[in-house]
């Protein structure tokens, strides 16, 4: 098991962000696992009927096998488990801890309004 996996496991076991995979977690992604931490807890992973979506600093990026930003375009390795963007990571922890905000409506919708 690499060290995602385990900070992944001990999420998904715990429910919730303790100390202790809080701190697997940062040692793994540090930076972005920081960001990932924060946009869960302000709640800006959008889970809708047809994508999910993180709401970033500039922009909403779909999270579906992979991400819509330019960090991941152009720095994540997709051989690397570890190199993941922090996007991505706000949806790995979302999900595990049940904090993604769900709207019953189609982004491909709403996305036609902003």
């Amino acid at each position: 098991m690499n060290a995602v996996e385990e900070w992944q496991a001990a999420l998904e076991d715990d429910g919730e962000l303790t100390p202790d995979v809080t701190e697997r977690l940062l040692a793994v992604h540090g930076t972005r696992g920081r960001r990932a931490i924060e946009a869960v807890t302000e709640r800006r992973v959008k889970e809708y009927r047809d994508f999910v979506v993180v709401v970033g600093y500039e922009d909403e990026y779909v999270v579906e096998d992979g991400c819509t930003c330019k960090d991941s375009e152009y720095n994540i390795d997709p051989d690397d488990p570890e190199s993941l963007c922090w996007h991505v990571l706000a949806y790995e922890i979302a999900r595990r801890v049940d904090e993604m905000d769900h709207h019953d409506m189609w982004y491909s919708d709403v996305r036609d309004f902003l």
